[in-house]
């Protein structure tokens, strides 16, 4: 099967300023993603637009894709979608240092979508926002419940740097 993200351009190069829309929807397999943040049968949706210029081709669009993981407040499964913006250069000759080499007449943008959907995705996600996370002495959910701990004691070796705080702080 042939790779839906590797565009031939060769029209594209001749004609400064036309464009090319390109829309495909893949898997995390198809793409070689093998990161466990991402369903390998989840889709992953491509949505850019080819825009020649004189000496080469940019690719501008979004990349969407929904993550899992483990919320890092109160480990309980955590899931999202991320929208990742996409806006890169590929030159015939390198100029832009931020460009991309553009071999022959096709662009490859399947390495592109693969960096942008693992290095988006969250590394250490919440499973919302106000997530209250865990007790620190019970253990207890605090999305859940209230737990009846009382604040942890405070260790007298620290006054002075508490009394310089509240110094500071009024």
């Amino acid at each position: 099967m042939a790779n839906p993200l590797r565009v031939t351009v060769a029209d594209l190069l001749r004609r400064p300023g036309s464009e090319r829309q390109v829309h495909v929807t893949l898997t995390p397999a198809e793409l070689g993603v093998t990161d466990e943040r991402f369903d390998s049968d989840e889709p992953v949706e491509v949505d850019l637009r080819l825009e020649s210029l004189t000496d080469g081709v940019v690719v501008a669009g979004q990349v969407g894709a929904i993550w899992h993981g483990i919320c890092r407040r109160c480990a309980e499964p955590a899931t999202g979608r991320m929208q990742c913006s996409v806006r890169e250069l590929y030159q015939l000759t390198v100029t832009d240092p931020d460009a991309f080499l553009l071999e022959g007449d096709q662009l490859d943008l399947e390495p592109m979508v693969r960096e942008v959907i693992v290095l988006d995705a969250p590394v250490s996600p919440l499973c919302r926002d106000e997530c209250a996370g865990l007790c620190q002495q019970c253990g207890a959910d605090l999305n859940v419940t209230s737990c009846g701990c009382v604040a942890a004691p405070v260790d007298q070796r620290w006054s002075a740097l508490d009394d310089l705080k509240a110094t500071l702080e009024g």
